[in-house]
């Protein structure tokens, strides 16, 4: 199949990767546009992988302070070098970080940081709760653990939907970074201040 260049732009806008990447996600798919998307974030999956162990000491320090000036967060995105860290894109993902975190207000980065008292807590209320419904206990449990996944995609920000384009998670936008700058790219620690709180 003919790749146009008309096609190599319009998966370029959807996705902002590279020109050369995208022709060849167009030719590896024979110019199936949603397959391309598809293959272009598993390419991402594979680049974040590969770098995943090398060091972060570079990046920035972004804020956002909701209209009013009641909310604020200040977030640290690291990378591995300081020429990304000065890219429009990098920081216009740490901008969307900070937006992202005052909007949804995330308990933690990653599962693995989502204190085991919290946890323990909200396990508690779902086995109650299907106690209370009458289910039998193999079905409670997968209840529990169904309901423990969709508290993750809640409060851990790296699983929560991107409030820009809820077809994608934080993990999925920072993937995509990552495979554009081709540097590890993590998000670092977060704070989020609201008055009266």
């Amino acid at each position: 199949m003919n790749i146009s260049s008309q096609m190599v732009k319009e998966l370029r806008d959807k996705t902002n990767a590279g020109m050369m990447d995208c022709k060849k996600a167009l030719a590896e798919t024979n110019g199936d546009m949603e397959r391309a998307v598809d293959y272009l974030r598993q390419k991402g999956l594979a680049v974040a992988a590969k770098r995943a162990d090398r060091s972060t000491s570079e990046g920035t320090i972004e804020t956002y302070i909701h209209s009013g000036s009641k909310l604020g967060v200040m977030i640290e995105l690291g990378c591995e070098t300081d020429f990304v860290a000065k890219t429009d894109a990098f920081v216009a993902f740490a901008k969307d970080l900070a937006m992202q975190i005052a909007a949804t207000n995330p308990v933690a980065i990653s599962r693995e940081e989502v204190p085991a008292e919290v946890l323990q807590r909200e396990k508690e209320i779902y086995v109650q709760q299907a106690i209370d419904s009458g289910k039998p206990a193999n079905i409670a449990e997968k209840m529990v653990a169904g309901k423990i996944e969709k508290y993750y995609a809640e409060v851990c920000l790296l699983e929560q939907k991107f409030i820009k384009d809820q077809e994608l998670t934080i993990q999925d936008k920072l993937n995509e970074l990552i495979a554009k700058m081709g540097e590890n790219i993590s998000v670092k620690r977060f704070v989020r201040m609201q008055v009266g709180a």
